[in-house]
């Protein structure tokens, strides 16, 4: 398997994943179940750095108007993707994927040792990200992949006039253009973050 990797800001070390990810459940009658996309696929997930650091990376997979009003449908003979009285089976040309990270203070489940550490330009810069298709167990890079904007913007204090006296913290945000074309909507996008070395700290999917 070839991979391509990305570099980015950042590292994921828990992962929550939720199936499907970014659908609500609109209705459900016996034998079938309809899950609305409207607004895309929506990521999020909690996570840590060896270091201490623990955070959040929250998302979207989206494509404009291409997830309005579409529709999952199972049923006892599989799932359909509908928009209306139309059949979708494949992804757009193009699909746009933003995620945002930032730190926070660590979950219950994970230990925090000594002084709350925050996430730094120098941490975020050393995570590179690596993106692939999923359909059954078997996983294709995805190539082309075009940064289409990139910010790192400062997270202002609840009381600003302790402004000088907190470290400062950060909140980084990506969007990413991802060919979709001849891509079936059954297939996942998975994001596979990789520390420095090759190790991997987190994956996630999106996932319809």
């Amino acid at each position: 398997m070839r991979s391509r990797s990305h570099r980015i800001a950042g590292a994921v070390l828990l992962i929550f994943l939720v199936c499907p990810s970014g659908a609500s459940l609109a209705q459900t009658k016996r034998d079938k179940s309809v899950w609305n996309y409207d607004g895309g696929v929506f990521l999020k997930t909690d996570g840590s750095l060896p270091n201490g650091v623990c955070f959040r990376v929250s998302g979207r997979l989206d494509s404009p108007e291409f997830f309005d009003d579409l529709k999952r449908v199972d049923s006892d003979q599989g799932a359909v993707f509908r928009r209306g009285p139309e059949t979708v089976t494949h992804f757009p040309d193009e699909l746009l994927l933003s995620f945002v990270i930032h730190d926070q203070p660590c979950a219950s489940g994970l230990k925090q040792i000594g002084t709350r550490i925050y996430l730094t330009r120098e941490m975020m810069s050393s995570l590179k990200l690596s993106l692939y298709w999923k359909h059954g167990v078997d996983l294709r890079a995805v190539g082309n992949v075009a940064e289409k904007s990139f910010s790192v913007e400062p997270i202002v204090p609840y009381d600003t006039s302790l402004s000088s006296e907190l470290p400062k913290r950060f909140e980084w945000a990506y969007q990413l253009a991802i060919p979709g074309k001849g891509v079936p909507l059954t297939d996942s996008l998975v994001l596979v973050f990789r520390a420095p070395g090759g190790r991997i700290a987190a994956r996630v999917a999106a996932r319809l």
